[in-house]
């Protein structure tokens, strides 16, 4: 489906959207020397089955991970927020009018030509709702269509939109064969990048062969650079004290992991990058009949707790409060949209919520309002470690002692999705999304809801709406402050509660790489000896 976490996936472990920026990063540790030596696996860790690998349909970090070896965007961004040269070698934008250069042979892995027409197709794919991309809105703006004259493909955008082409470093662009018959990508590939996949092993592993001749990474990046591996195996390793033994062991060469794992990975000096990331982030179904439709309820819920212990829980006190929506670096708009508008109080402040919208305590202490009881389905990240399971059993215990009945649940990513996005079960979910610019967060906080939609927890924010539609007239970091106030709006009324950040590291062991739109940049892969 879409969303979500990293067991090595996009921008950090756990619950991720995407769209990441440079990791800022280029490895520490002892284990980031050695001799650099050709050929070999480099074997990584990925905590979920990603389901279907097509590159456009899904934005899990694991299927944004696994894309990244195989397909190519038509750009990429440096860790200093510059964007620089993917599949287009020139771009520019004037207005509603984006252009860009193809770069001058660039081959898929079956060996025919990638053209501006195809990148065309590819834009208009993902921009007809009909196909329901979870890109569109995301990365690609709403209403964007597409034409080629040669090698200059030009987009024509149906309103301003201030990061289209920070948008565009997280679009994976598919090979013509691909486009004419999608079913194939589910389980292979049809892409341009530096790596063909080669096999697929459900709930085991996925593996992909090194490609010759590729030159059109990252800023001319290629893969005749000494210690390129010569295959990637991704294994699924849902546990990760089982990685991080691994890592320890030799068994894996990278994977990302957090809490006293990662600071065991640390002390033994094992190479690393770090990318920062939202590891805490609260939703409510505001879906009709579910309690969260209830602004008193929403309210409540985030008073009772105290945000700041959940956080020194979750992240084994490594971590920081809340501050932005958007915090994967390079952050297009840095702030704080947080913490001056917590509803706080504490529990007293939060029974007092409830009373006045009538949810009152009964005999048992349960609260009820017109005959329905307040009950939460609340559903977690397992891939959180054991700090997200101690933090949602405190956040648990602590709604129970105002008057719910809570029905808690730790789901690791592709349940958590389907969840989400299909039964819609549920009431309260800790599910972060990390991206970069504050617009690519809009479809999931706005607009149409799921299953139609991106907008999981049918969130209807009218002072969000208006500062979103202000914000896009804007150029770039002009409407910083507008996008702060919109994200505001959403934390004042509870709708979403970014409560905990945290640098979150990918370790390696017998390799270094960088971290930049993924925790493990292909092209960066280098294979050490010892």
């Amino acid at each position: 489906m879409r969303l979500i976490r990293t067991g090595v996936g996009a921008c950090v472990a756990v619950t991720v959207l995407a769209g990441c920026g440079g990791g800022g990063d280029e490895g520490s540790g002892d284990a980031a020397g050695g001799e650099v030596v050709d050929g070999g696996t480099f074997t990584m860790a990925m905590d979920a089955d990603p389901g279907s690998l097509d590159p456009q349909m899904s934005a899990s970090s694991n299927v944004l991970q696994l894309s990244r070896f195989a397909y190519d965007p038509l750009l990429h961004m440096d860790d200093e927020g510059q964007l620089i040269s993917g599949l287009a070698s020139d771009w520019q934008v004037d207005g509603q009018e984006v252009t860009l250069t193809i770069a001058d042979g660039v081959t898929c892995a079956d060996g025919e030509p990638f053209t501006a027409a195809d990148a065309a197709d590819n834009i208009d794919y993902v921009a007809d709702p009909a196909n329901e991309s979870p890109l569109l809105g995301t990365f690609l703006p709403p209403g964007a269509s597409a034409t080629a004259d040669g090698s200059t493909l030009t987009l024509t955008l149906e309103s301003p939109a201030p990061f289209v082409l920070e948008g565009l470093t997280s679009l994976p662009m598919v090979c013509a064969s691909g486009l004419a018959d999608r079913s194939v990508l589910a389980s292979e590939s049809r892409g341009t990048g530096p790596f063909e996949l080669t096999e697929v092993v459900p709930t085991d592993h996925v593996t992909f062969t090194l490609r010759e001749g590729y030159t059109w990474g990252p800023d001319g990046a290629g893969t005749d650079e000494q210690g390129m591996p010569d295959e990637v195996v991704v294994q699924v390793v849902p546990n990760e004290t089982t990685s991080s033994n691994l890592l320890l062991s030799g068994g894996l060469n990278a994977a990302t992991v957090l809490g006293p794992d990662a600071q065991r990975l640390s002390g033994a000096g094992l190479f690393s990058t770090t990318l920062d990331a939202v590891l805490g982030e609260m939703w409510f179904n505001h879906a009709a009949g579910r309690p969260g439709a209830d602004p008193a309820v929403r309210t409540a819920l985030t008073q009772a707790l105290d945000l700041g212990e959940l956080q020194e829980v979750l992240t084994g006190g490594t971590g920081s409060p809340g501050s932005t929506f958007a915090t994967a670096a390079p952050v297009a708009c840095p702030g704080d949209s947080v913490s001056g508008e917590l509803p706080t109080g504490g529990l007293e402040a939060a029974a007092e919520t409830l009373d006045a919208a009538g949810w009152t305590a009964g005999p048992d202490s349960t609260r009820a309002k017109d005959g329905t009881p307040l009950e939460l389905t609340f559903i977690y990240n397992s891939g959180l470690g054991t700090g997200g399971s101690a933090a949602a059993e405190l956040a648990a215990s602590t709604w129970q002692e105002l008057g719910a009945e809570v029905e808690m649940s730790g789901q690791d990513d592709t349940a958590l999705l389907e969840t989400v996005f299909g039964s819609g079960n549920w009431d309260v979910t800790w599910l972060a999304l990390n991206v970069s610019s504050p617009d690519q967060l809009v479809p999931f906080m706005s607009g149409p809801t799921a299953p139609e939609g991106n907008n999981f927890a049918a969130i209807d924010n009218a002072d969000y709406a208006a500062g979103v539609a202000e914000a896009m007239t804007m150029t770039g970091t002009e409407g910083c402050d507008t996008w702060l106030a919109a994200e505001s709006a959403l934390v004042r009324d509870a709708d979403v509660v970014p409560f905990a950040n945290q640098s979150v590291s990918t370790f390696g062991s017998g390799a270094r790489f960088e971290s930049g739109a993924v925790a493990v940049v292909p092209t960066s892969i280098r294979m050490t000896a010892g």
